[in-house]
């Protein structure tokens, strides 16, 4: 086997096609089997059969038995009976045709005669109108006599007043009424007042205090006991009572002076402001006879600027009279050149209408030449139509029997298909061919890689026992450097 064990014999092509060969065969007929399913309807039936036909494989000479299948379509009675009723009608209009058919020989046989057609119309006996031309129109009035000048500015009326006279200056300031007090002083500091109300406590506390230890002591309670303990707690809290009162007494009596100093500073303001409201009343007084003179001054100038305008209009009115009788005389004379240039312009209608009555005329004439034309080739061409649709009609006639009478293709069922897929035998077997020489590739691999670590099935195998290695995979038995006899596949001892 070698070092490395046998390679697998590669696969032989031919037999390996040959194989893929079977396989396809065999899912062809299966696929042809389970594609073609028989029907069973109503109206009829559809029956597979197979025949086997012989095929012989150029590759492998190998013969193989085909499947082949013929479809039988059968209808039902009732259906049979309706298919053999259109198939004698069809026969029936098929004879018919034959026999017609026949009667066309003297029919085409007769000469085309149009001798008896009316004659067709002669063009040349129609004539073009002679058509009269239209004259040119009358010389018209474009100009008017001179009316007059148009008055395009006013006399003047005087000159307007845009100016009020001065009535004096108007009091824009007041005079100094006094500061306004913004802020007042008073102590915010009321420890002072509670250390008073404390220097008047303090000495009568104390003096409590040492009469409370004397009655305590001449009771017989020493200090540290529960009720010594519970009548100083007592006192204690009396005391301290005394100084909470003493500090929001303390607290009242500032309030109460910064009261008195709020008082005093309101008091100082409304001084103030029943000065400043004097003196607005007064210049208010002062303004308001001022507006009273500008009044008066702008009612002088209103009323002169009344009198200017009057005078302006009064002379408005005047030129707009002139330039009402200036236009008025324009006017006439408009109206004038219109009536003049509407009779001309109406006489030279009546002369286009008499020329378009006498053209009108002429193309009526020309209309009844052409009408008279067109109705002699109608005639003629309705006399040849029916010439010709009595030589055609027979014809017609056999042409829409062989219609009906057509012999109708068989109609063929498609089979169906339901593949099935074929097998990649060809490919398994070079798969296969590969998961057998993954082994020996593997070992020749770690081998090249690490030789020391080379291992066989008979022990680990000496880097020095190279050559002999590569004898014993060459020969079924080898003889060692002693005459030691060595089956091929196997290693030597030591």
């Amino acid at each position: 086997m070698g070092l490395y064990g046998s390679a697998p014999e590669a696969p032989d092509p031919k037999q390996t096609a040959s194989a893929q060969t079977a396989t396809n065969i065999g899912t062809a007929v299966a696929n042809n089997v389970m594609g073609n399913a028989n029907q069973v309807t109503p109206d009829g039936n559809l029956t597979y059969t197979y025949n086997t036909q012989k095929w012989t494989d150029p590759l492998s000479g190998k013969e193989y038995d085909l499947k082949v299948p013929t479809a039988t379509q059968t209808l039902s009675p009732a259906q049979q009976a309706i298919k053999d009723q259109e198939d004698a009608a069809q026969l029936n209009l098929a004879t018919l045709a034959n026999t017609q058919s026949g009667k066309l020989n003297g029919l085409l046989a007769s000469k085309f005669d149009i001798s008896g057609a009316p004659a067709a119309g002669k063009s040349d006996a129609i004539g073009l109108p002679q058509y009269q031309s239209f004259t040119s129109g009358p010389k018209l009035q474009t100009s008017l006599a001179n009316a007059g000048n148009v008055q395009s500015s006013i006399a003047g009326a005087g000159s307007i007043q845009s100016q009020v006279a001065d009535s004096g200056k108007i009091q824009t300031s007041l005079g100094n009424a006094g500061n306004i007090t913004q802020s007042y002083d008073f102590d915010i500091d009321t420890s002072k007042y509670e250390q008073a109300l404390m220097d008047r406590l303090s000495p009568q506390i104390e003096r409590d205090r040492a009469a409370l230890e004397t009655k305590l002591t001449n009771q017989g309670r020493q200090p540290g006991s529960e009720a010594y303990d519970r009548a100083m707690d007592e006192a204690n809290r009396a005391a301290n009572d005394a100084r909470i009162g003493a500090t929001l007494s303390a607290g009242q009596e500032q309030s109460r002076i910064a009261g008195l100093a709020q008082n005093q500073a309101q008091f100082q303001n409304s001084a103030q402001q029943q000065a400043y409201d004097q003196m607005t009343g007064l210049a208010q007084f002062y303004n308001s006879a001022q507006a009273q003179q500008y009044a008066q001054n702008a009612n002088d100038m209103q009323m002169g600027n009344a009198a200017q305008q009057q005078q302006f209009s009064q002379n408005q009115a005047q030129m707009q009279a002139n330039n009402a009788g200036q236009e008025q005389k324009f006017n006439q004379g408009l109206t004038a050149a219109q009536f003049g240039n509407d009779a001309l312009q109406q006489q030279y209608q009546n002369q286009n209408t008499a020329t378009g009555g006498n053209n009108a005329l002429a193309d009526q004439r020309f209309n009844s030449q052409q009408a008279k034309y067109n109705l002699q080739n109608q005639e003629r061409a309705q006399y040849l139509n029916e010439l010709y649709a009595q030589r055609n009609q027979p014809i017609n006639e056999i042409v829409g029997l062989m219609s009906g009478a057509q012999v109708d293709s068989p109609s063929f069922v498609p089979t169906q298909s339901n593949p099935m897929p074929t097998v990649d035998y060809a490919g398994l077997v070079q798969q296969d061919y590969a998961n057998k020489g993954a082994p020996t590739s593997r070992s020749k691999a770690r081998c090249r890689t690490s030789l020391a670590a080379c291992s066989v099935s008979a022990g680990n195998w000496p880097a020095s026992r190279t050559s002999a290695r590569r004898r014993t995979s060459r020969k079924s038995a080898a003889s060692t450097s002693t005459g030691t006899k060595v089956k091929a596949g196997t290693l030597p001892s030591g």
